[in-house]
């Protein structure tokens, strides 16, 4: 029963709020068009897979859960330009154990630090790791030499965010990862291997808007040291969000932003 009401749950903040789609065609405009192709590193129920597909892209979905690998595939089956990788990404290739937590599973982890990291925070007073499982490791490496450069790379990972960046040894034309106030020294992490590979940009965007945080970047993008800054204000806030980032040389998404 928890495992289904945690499918169910996931379907339903996915795919079941009006106008959504909408937003997430309008926004990822500025970085995906027809023919570009789009990593989903943590695709979970496909959300973003379906809107990038109505965009034209092409999608390789990275998805570790196995509930949701079926999903995906009873969703995508029919679709030549959906390829979902039925793997976890990491540093190196290899296997690993996955913490699922059946009720809430889009927070499920490869992360133990981050597991521990958040099991204080009163917005994970509920949550359980009930079951861990082996998956299969790859890196970023490994699936841009088989599909190529994404013009565009999603990382929702729960923590394992830096872990996955240390399997890229070159920068992307444009990424997100996921930022929880909770594991701030998580996105840290992941900027600081971002910084690594070579100087970015960011902006950041609050959890699900699809829009900027105009409030805190303007309508510019911030180095390194002025999205710490930003990160640093919305900590207290206690409310997630993505950061995109793209080369510093670059002028940019070609497409106009939202």
């Amino acid at each position: 029963m928890t495992r289904a009401f945690g499918i169910a749950r996931s379907i339903a903040m996915y795919h079941g709020i009006p106008g959504r789609q909408r937003r997430m065609r309008e926004f990822y405009a500025a970085f995906l068009g027809p023919g570009d192709l789009a990593f989903d590193v943590g695709a979970h129920a496909g959300n973003r897979v379906r809107a990038w597909r109505g965009l034209g892209a092409r999608v390789v979905a990275i998805e570790p859960q196995p509930d949701f690998v079926r999903m995906l595939r009873l969703f995508f089956a029919r679709d030549d330009d959906v390829t979902v990788v039925p793997a976890a990404l990491g540093a190196r290739r290899g296997t690993g154990r996955l913490g699922i937590s059946r009720a809430t599973p889009t927070v499920s982890t490869m992360s133990q630090d981050w597991r521990r990291t958040v099991a204080g925070d009163a917005g994970f007073a509920r949550v359980r790791w009930t079951d861990t499982v082996p998956v299969e490791v790859l890196t970023l490496d490994d699936l841009i030499a088989v599909h190529g450069v994404p013009a565009f790379c999603k990382i929702d990972v729960e923590g394992f965010e830096a872990d996955v960046l240390a399997g890229l040894s070159q920068r992307l034309p444009a990424l997100s990862f996921e930022y929880l106030p909770a594991a701030h020294d998580a996105a840290l992490a992941a900027l600081a291997r971002l910084e690594a590979l070579g100087r970015h940009v960011y902006r950041y965007s609050p959890v699900e808007t699809m829009t900027w945080d105009r409030a805190a970047t303007g309508d510019r993008w911030l180095s390194a040291g002025e999205l710490e800054a930003v990160l640093d204000r919305r900590r207290p806030l206690a409310r997630s969000g993505d950061v995109y980032a793209r080369p510093a040389s670059s002028r940019g998404p070609a497409r106009p932003a939202s």
